[in-house]
């Protein structure tokens, strides 16, 4: 694939996943009244709560130093996009992250905290962005494990 292709896809990806964020996060606000919680799917609830943190309430209220912490994670993502564009499926975790991540800064900037709005018993409530986040982050590890494998496996040139 070439790099713009990569490119491509990846920003389509990060796209899809925004739009469905800010979408899913505008029913669970107009469904639920905040702080409230209603009953969706087994174990699955829908409630409506603000994270000025990031994923799971970690550095609840921590102002710049989020926002700090997630510009630094985004730029070292790009970087390492530019420069390995071409792997096989890098653009998948690269446009799930983007996605993900641009989703809660829209909430950041626009509320000046996440909106999460789905419940497991026992665990932070989160959104399709921290979703993304976390399938993005298991899908990298995976993609970059692999090409390194097939690459260390490929018989060296004569």
């Amino acid at each position: 694939m070439t790099t713009a292709g990569a490119w491509t896809r990846a920003l389509i990806t990060a796209a899809v996943v925004f739009v469905a964020d800010q979408v899913a996060k505008q029913v669970a606000i107009d469904a639920v009244a905040r702080g409230a919680r209603e009953d969706f799917f087994l174990f699955l609830d829908l409630v409506n709560v603000r994270n000025s943190g990031v994923a799971f309430g970690a550095l609840q209220n921590g102002g710049i130093i989020v926002g700090v912490v997630v510009g630094l994670a985004l730029i070292a993502l790009l970087v390492f996009f530019s420069r390995h564009a071409t792997r096989p499926l890098t653009w998948l975790p690269v446009g799930l992250l983007l996605g993900g991540a641009l989703g809660n800064a829209v909430d950041r900037i626009r509320i000046g905290a996440v909106v999460d709005y789905l419940k497991l018993p026992n665990w932070p409530a989160f959104n399709l962005a921290d979703v993304a986040i976390t399938v993005g982050v298991i899908l990298l590890v995976v993609v970059i494990e692999r090409n390194a494998r097939d690459e260390h496996a490929a018989p060296s040139p004569a």
